[in-house]
């Protein structure tokens, strides 16, 4: 089996040490969000796999030697200030974080998520291709595989859309990122991936995979 953290909020983040109190017992229950009666019962000795999706890892590095299992972390990582982010730690300790992770767990199940890419006046394609080159500089030794994805216009976010005066990406866009991010991850030995997107930018040296693959 393979236990998803976190699909719904940040556990990582905000409630590892609830996490761990429930490790340590030996199960958690999860409520069914729609069906809020339906509560299933998942045994940590039936886990094969954990993977942690977190924007802040901090909080359960140290406590990662106690967790006796697989364990595969997908780290978001992404160059937006206070406006945007305003309740993310300083991405230098975010990046200090992921190379410590990545003694104790192994090059291989560290990935970095790059996403969602918003392009406005003021985070412009030129300014994450100077984001993600540094990025990768300091993660270069560290991180093997980047994915990345761009934001969408789903209804819920409309008002957002407006506010930030967020741009469409026309087929030029598309393709200078594509170009700049595979040719600068190359350099950093590593891989880029879009994530499950439409624009898939396999045509400038992307992989095309879902946002978690099964391989």
């Amino acid at each position: 089996m393979i236990l998803n953290v976190s699909g719904r909020t940040d556990i990582v983040a905000f409630y590892s040490d609830w996490f761990m109190n429930r490790y340590k017992e030996g199960y958690i229950d999860v409520r069914n969000p729609f069906y809020p009666e339906n509560v299933s019962r998942i045994f940590f000795d039936k886990v094969d796999l954990i993977v942690f999706c977190t924007k802040n890892p901090l909080p359960i590095i140290k406590k990662l030697p106690k967790i006796n299992k697989k364990i595969i972390f997908h780290i978001t990582l992404t160059p937006y200030k206070k406006d945007l982010e305003p309740n993310v730690p300083n991405k230098k300790e975010v990046i200090e974080g992921i190379k410590e992770i990545t003694r104790i767990i192994g090059i291989d199940n560290v990935y970095v998520r790059y996403d969602p890419i918003i392009v406005n006046d003021y985070y412009t394609i030129d300014y994450h291709i100077k984001a993600f080159s540094k990025l990768t500089s300091l993660l270069d030794g560290y991180v093997k595989n980047i994915i990345i994805s761009f934001v969408d216009n789903y209804k819920n976010v409309e008002k957002h859309f407006k506010e930030l005066k967020i741009k469409t990406l026309q087929e030029e866009d598309y393709k200078k990122i594509g170009i700049n991010f595979s040719s600068i991850a190359s350099k950093h030995n590593m891989t880029v991936q879009t994530c499950f997107e439409e624009k898939n930018l396999v045509e400038y040296g992307f992989k095309k995979e879902d946002c978690i693959s099964k391989s």
